[in-house]
């Protein structure tokens, strides 16, 4: 142990001696994680419209007034000319067109039936089908105000409606920051783990002070325990200052125990830093390391489900999730922070992650050949 503890002592002096390295492990990420949330946000809104009326009916004003009355709509105004909606589609400046048909409110009130076109700019397609969705809620509620102005018109009541009633568990107001702090919060802690602990040893090589470790009589064991123990600190203090200003600056609500997090957080840290030192183990220039971490990191980023649900992926991709660390930790996180799941949903977790470090340092440990 008192070998352990002198190697310890010596990366944190190395550590604390470098300025730069200190503002990259506590600066750089709070403010990475400000960036990204607020730049994470799927909330479209200010959607350009343009509305062509063939009816100029109260209707179809009703139409016009509770597109302008929104928030997700910037109501750009009428026109008369089908051909200028779409040049304005074509040219970008408009979103979505509505053509309103002639004989629109005639229709709905005699025939109780009536159609309404909605054209839709869909280069980006995520954009285009939450547009879409905002629009048909546009169109409902209108549907149901005149409806309701109607009442008296036999034909508007022979059928009976429908009333649904949505609830949002966990997320109540579906807001953006909620979901994505505590997922980017885990793709930060181990971008900046792995790169930092894959670029160490490599780093002892290049200047020659591994060489002179290596005479010693420290073991591999305690070689790699005592690099992967500063790092597994600042691992800690990463997170939870991240956690802190998430809770701060975007109001997360944290409903699990904390002392489940950190249950995971102890033993997770152990995979990725197991990762960094495999990586660096295998380099042998700071660039190869850095080259390789990015790899794996940008791997893991775009499979873990972050962005995109990982069930929504290819059968290959959730199988390359079984052995991607951060796809875990995406999960437990909203898991404990935004459901509030306990120890006995997150126990397999942490099991599986125990597993994972044990084979991965070993792999380290058993990579490093200490020579004399």
């Amino acid at each position: 142990m008192k070998i352990i503890f002198h190697l310890v002592k010596k990366e944190f002096l190395q550590i604390l001696r470098s300025k730069f390295m200190i503002a990259l492990m506590t600066g750089v990420p709070v403010i990475q994680l400000i960036l990204l949330s607020f730049a994470a946000n799927y909330d479209i809104k200010n959607l350009k419209v343009y509305m062509v009326d063939n009816d100029l009916s109260p209707s179809s004003r009703l139409i016009a007034t509770t597109l302008q009355g929104s928030s997700f709509f910037d109501f750009k105004g009428y026109t008369f000319s089908q051909k200028e909606a779409f040049d304005a589609l074509s040219k970008d400046k408009a979103d979505i067109i509505i053509e309103i048909p002639h004989h629109f409110e005639r229709d709905l009130v005699k025939e109780n039936n009536a159609s309404v076109q909605v054209l839709i700019n869909a280069i980006n397609n995520t954009k285009a089908g939450l547009a879409n969705g905002y629009v048909q809620a546009v169109l409902q509620d209108v549907n149901a105000n005149i409806r309701s102005e109607w009442k008296t018109a036999p034909q508007l009541n022979s059928t009976g409606q429908i009333e649904v009633v949505s609830v949002n568990w966990y997320n109540p107001t579906l807001d953006y920051p909620t979901l994505m702090v505590p997922g980017i919060l885990a793709e930060l802690l181990s971008l900046l783990t792995i790169i930092l602990t894959a670029l160490n040893i490599v780093k002892e090589k290049e200047i020659g002070t591994l060489e002179q470790i290596n005479v010693t009589p420290v073991t591999k064991f305690q070689f790699i325990l005592g690099k992967l123990l500063p790092f597994w600190v600042i691992g800690h203090i990463i997170f939870w200052t991240g956690l802190s200003v998430g809770k701060m600056v975007f109001g997360i609500p944290i409903l699990g125990s904390l002392l489940v997090i950190e249950a995971f957080l102890s033993v997770y840290l152990f995979v990725v830093l197991g990762i960094g030192l495999f990586i660096s183990n295998m380099a042998e220039t700071q660039q190869q390391a850095m080259f390789v971490a990015f790899f794996f990191i940008m791997a893991f980023i775009l499979l873990c489900g972050l962005f995109t649900p990982a069930e929504n992926m290819p059968q290959w991709a959730q199988w390359l999730n079984i052995i991607n660390p951060l796809y875990y930790f995406v999960e437990v996180n909203r898991l404990v922070i935004i459901k509030g799941s306990g120890l006995k949903i997150i126990a397999p977790f942490i099991g599986y992650m125990a597993i994972y470090a044990i084979g991965i340092n070993g792999l380290a440990i058993w990579r490093y050949k200490k020579t004399t």
